[in-house]
């Protein structure tokens, strides 16, 4: 198999009897010890409205973790474009870049990244953006790339910076454009898994090279839950169960420890609904991850793995990338 690599997406979440600052510290400690693991990139993701999420102001984040790390990249996973102006992101981005030149990723989505009444909270007057991503991204493109000094309106910080693009999405749409733009795809099959097949196979047959990227760029975000047992793993991805059947039922908590048994034990709806968003999630000692994953890139032509790590103890969780990073290794 063709060397694959291997990246982290962090919602700064918080677990139960921690503080905001606290889980910030903690996606700090997990960002330095995966770049000394050899991992690619982390990215962090907007979200808004979410009391456990402490990820919203997106760019400061970021800022605050290229600034205690020293070659890996970090980025957006994503940036929700729509909530915002072009040029603003590409100021604060532009910024980024100058500031930690060569290691700022910028992954764009289209959902708003909470519900729609935050959403018109954020957007007021504007509900009817998400329509014109694709323009809203061109814009940006722009921004970034503008050589006229005529421009009437033009990104200081940004102009004339590389800051690569990244589209990102959970559905066909994404896939599509992510093709049409000739852009790195990143698929969020972490929790939407249900469209992979599809938005892989539109993205590599209607992909156009562009001045970006020539070859198309398929990433995949995936639940991986490693440790020294399976059993063990098994029982430490209860924490990510319990947190998704939270979401479904909108009775949403911290990040908890594992229980023995899921706390929707016996309730066939929940099962079957926190079963299908869990369909690309990786779970096990690392032989059983060496055996599982493989079938699965070569499936979807995958480029790089990003994953996410949703475990409650902190040294176990630190454990889990180091499991995961040897695994990749013995990939390559």
């Amino acid at each position: 198999m063709k060397k694959i690599k291997l990246s982290a997406l962090d919602l700064a979440t918080v677990s139960k009897g921690q503080t905001v600052k606290e889980a910030i510290d903690r996606s700090v400690e997990g960002a330095k010890y995966i770049e000394q693991l050899g991992y690619e990139r982390v990215w962090l993701a907007e979200h808004h409205n979410m009391e456990h999420i402490a990820s919203s102001a997106t760019s400061i984040l970021i800022g605050h973790i290229a600034a205690q790390t020293k070659t890996l990249r970090v980025g957006s996973g994503g940036i929700m474009l729509p909530n915002h102006a072009p040029l603003v992101i590409a100021e604060q981005f532009g910024t980024l870049e100058s500031l930690y030149p060569g290691r700022i990723d910028l992954g764009l989505g289209r959902a708003p990244g909470t519900d729609q009444v935050t959403a018109m909270a954020l957007r007021r007057n504007n509900l009817n953006t998400a329509f014109y991503f694709k323009d809203d991204v061109r814009a940006l493109q722009h921004y970034f790339e503008n050589d006229n000094p005529q421009e009437k309106v033009r990104a200081f910080p940004g102009e004339g910076l590389t800051v690569p693009l990244y589209i990102l999405g959970s559905s066909t749409d994404s896939a599509h454009l992510a093709a049409e733009l000739g852009l790195p795809y990143a698929f969020a099959a972490h929790f939407a898994p249900a469209m992979l097949a599809q938005a892989a196979a539109i993205y590599r047959e209607e992909f156009k090279p562009s001045a970006y990227l020539q070859e198309p760029y398929f990433m995949v975000c995936v639940n991986i839950i490693a440790a020294d047992t399976t059993p063990e793993a098994e029982f430490l991805s209860t924490s990510l169960f319990n947190m998704f059947a939270g979401i479904l039922t909108n009775n949403r908590r911290p990040l908890s420890p594992p229980t023995e048994k899921v706390i929707y034990d016996g309730i066939p709806e929940i099962e079957r609904a926190v079963e299908s968003m869990i369909s690309c999630t990786f779970i096990g000692d690392a032989e059983t991850l060496k055996e599982s994953l493989p079938p699965f890139i070569k499936s979807y032509q995958v480029d790089e793995i990003i994953t996410t790590n949703y475990i409650f103890d902190n040294r176990k969780r630190l454990e889990s990338f180091r499991i995961i990073s040897e695994v990749f290794q013995a990939f390559a």
